[in-house]
């Protein structure tokens, strides 16, 4: 059975940068697709940013676009989540999943890592 682990969040001011990090465990990561959610006190979990199993295609959420990036690095079974010009908007709980297909559902979550953005 796989598990996902987070890292890489922390406090940052407005503007700033952070770089989140997934690692799975337990089984490759490099046949699936692989996403980036998050939740913010109060609101329902959103997609953030996916991306395929060779990383040819990505896909972002309107609110992010531009400002991150996801990448993966298949031989690490790591996923990555590069995050510029953080607003303080974006403070959430981050987490990353893991689906077949960027069109299936999402069968495997992470515990999160904490994102907080101040102002």
């Amino acid at each position: 059975q796989v598990q996902l682990v987070e890292s890489g969040g922390g406090l940052v001011q407005a503007g700033g940068s952070l770089r989140l990090s997934c690692v799975a465990s337990g089984r490759t990561l490099s046949s699936y697709a692989m996403g980036w959610f998050r939740q913010a006190p109060g609101k329902e979990r959103e997609f953030v940013a996916a991306i395929s199993w060779s990383g040819g295609v990505t896909r972002y959420a309107d609110s992010v676009k531009g400002r991150f990036t996801i990448s993966r690095d298949n031989a690490k079974n790591t996923v990555y989540l590069q995050m510029n010009s953080l607003k303080p908007e974006d403070t959430a709980v981050y987490y990353c999943a893991r689906s077949l297909t960027l069109s299936s559902s999402y069968g495997y979550w992470g515990q999160g890592t904490q994102v907080t953005v101040s102002s």
